[in-house]
């Protein structure tokens, strides 16, 4: 089964970029990506960082959905 690695947002991809080395900074893993390289990064490590990223999103996501429903005119 091919893989699709095609942004739904082609514009997110710096915003997504910059999110990932922020999460890696915090878990302590930037000098590891300056020093090996993403490609020697283990599973472990990169799923990490992306588990973070995405817990992160969600939590961008739930915080705006009140907003977005309050200027809709429905609550919740």
């Amino acid at each position: 089964m091919p893989r699709r690695n095609r942004k739904l947002v082609p514009k997110a991809e710096r915003k997504l970029d910059q999110l990932k080395y922020e999460v890696a900074d915090e878990l302590g893993l930037d000098d590891d990506i300056e020093n090996r390289g993403w490609e020697n990064m283990t599973t472990r490590e990169v799923g990490k960082i992306g588990g973070n990223m995405v817990r992160r999103m969600v939590r961008f996501a739930e915080k705006e959905m009140p907003m977005e429903q309050n200027e809709n005119g429905k609550s919740s």
